[in-house]
């Protein structure tokens, strides 16, 4: 039965609480920091810290191509033969066969056909923002190598990642206060482009995202949702090389103070690469972390605003090695007070390992993501299906499933062991 109360109206400070529980905490997120994470505006930055790639502007008919419903692929180039001219003189095929959508927008179908002959034959795509991931099984390479452009435009036209980027790149965004017609309903137009990157085969597990805000590098996770143990010994030195990047690289030349990017360190890990920027927003996915977690994260260096005080964090360095985060207090505190919480905070994190440095996770070996099969899902342990699945279930899960998977191995070997005795 309904309490008496409940027939009167909420308060409004009660509805701007619910819709605080139930939305995350971020800034509102503009029409340019939006463009300013679109491939086409970074990359001539940053050139020469990404692979090799092209961006080929794209055509309002070919926007139209990719949005419309259906996939009707351009013919493949295939050099006629003198069977073929025999064929074509008995043939009434051409009359049943689908227009060839290529010839609305023959320069860009001969730009894609260059440039993949440029890098190699073997190209990956992807529109301003996302590649189309989500179609990789559309692929006969269950990947996002393209040899051919139709290739390209099969796993284009079958993405929702890149439905996303041709309908909604401005969804929950809000209007630049420098905008001349600050308008949600009129967002600036978006330049479409077809990026294609040299193919590379890059290893899942030197894939890392790095979340930055307020010009500060928070924290670094593995893209590849897999546990692999020679990770952990190099964490240190993959964290450090990671700051130096972020310091030298992004840190002062990215438009925005707040921006995720990822990047690949290939052997020796000397150098990194600079994969791809995102925005800083819900809808790029914080892998490892948790945005509300990450937005609630403490800047190493700077002023924050609590309940109206001020906190101060300096960094000091121990033993000339290990740096930590000596709290100052908050202002109007007695110098002593100060004094006393600032060791003791001292104390308590002296016992971290690099309490200033970004926070850098992997994913252990008892996670359940290490046991997730993100990859190729079945290509690892080229088991069937089903023997995959019967590991994944029941009380004992892996371990169990183990157990019985050597008992049927042994009572085999005892059997041919039995069979090889009798037959002397």
């Amino acid at each position: 039965m309904p309490h008496p109360e409940s027939d009167s109206q909420p308060s409004a400070d009660s509805s701007a609480e619910q819709e605080q529980l139930t939305s995350l905490p971020f800034p509102p997120v503009t029409h340019s920091h939006i463009l300013n994470c679109s491939y086409h505006n970074w990359h001539p930055r940053y050139r020469t810290l990404t692979p090799k790639s092209r961006a080929i502007p794209l055509t309002s008919s070919f926007v139209s191509y990719l949005r419309a419903d259906g996939i009707v692929l351009p013919p493949e180039d295939v050099r006629p033969t003198d069977d073929d001219n025999n064929l074509d003189a008995y043939s009434d095929d051409s009359a049943d066969e689908e227009p060839d959508p290529s010839t609305e927008w023959k320069e860009i179908h001969a730009q894609v056909k260059s440039t993949i002959s440029e890098f190699g034959g073997n190209v990956t795509p992807k529109l301003n923002w996302s590649a189309p991931k989500d179609a990789s099984w559309m692929s006969a390479t269950n990947d996002l190598q393209c040899r051919t452009p139709t290739d390209i435009y099969l796993l284009l036209k079958s993405s929702d990642f890149v439905t996303h980027d041709l309908e909604y790149p401005y969804d929950g965004c809000v209007a630049d206060s420098t905008d001349s017609s600050p308008s949600e309903t009129n967002p600036p137009e978006v330049p479409y482009h077809l990026i294609l990157r040299k193919y590379v085969n890059f290893n899942p597990s030197l894939e890392f995202r790095c979340f930055v805000r307020n010009r500060v590098l928070l924290c670094i996770c593995q893209r590849d949702q897999n546990h692999f143990d020679f990770l952990f010994p190099m964490r240190d030195s993959l964290r450090s090389r990671i700051q130096a990047f972020f310091d030298e690289k992004l840190k002062n030349t990215f438009p925005d103070p707040n921006f995720v990017f990822d990047i690949y360190l290939p052997p020796p890990h000397q150098r990194v690469w600079l994969v791809d920027i995102n925005p800083w927003a819900e809808r790029t996915d914080p892998l490892l972390f948790g945005w509300l977690e990450i937005l609630q994260m403490k800047d190493p260096i700077g002023i924050q605003e609590e309940d109206g005080a001020e906190e101060q964090f300096v960094r000091l360095s121990l033993n000339g090695n290990n740096p930590t985060i000596l709290d100052l207090g908050v202002a109007g505190e007695s110098e002593s007070e100060s004094e006393s919480e600032s060791e003791e905070d001292l104390d308590e994190e002296s016992d971290d390992d690099n309490p200033f440095l970004p926070e850098f996770r992997l994913v252990k070996r008892d996670d359940p993501e290490a046991y997730a099969f993100t990859t190729p899902q079945y290509s690892a342990s080229k088991l069937p299906k089903e023997v995959v699945e019967a590991s994944m279930t029941g009380p004992g899960g892996m371990s169990e499933f183990l157990g019985k998977w050597q008992d049927i191995l042994a009572k085999q070997t005892q059997e041919s062991d039995s069979d090889s005795e009798s037959g002397r």
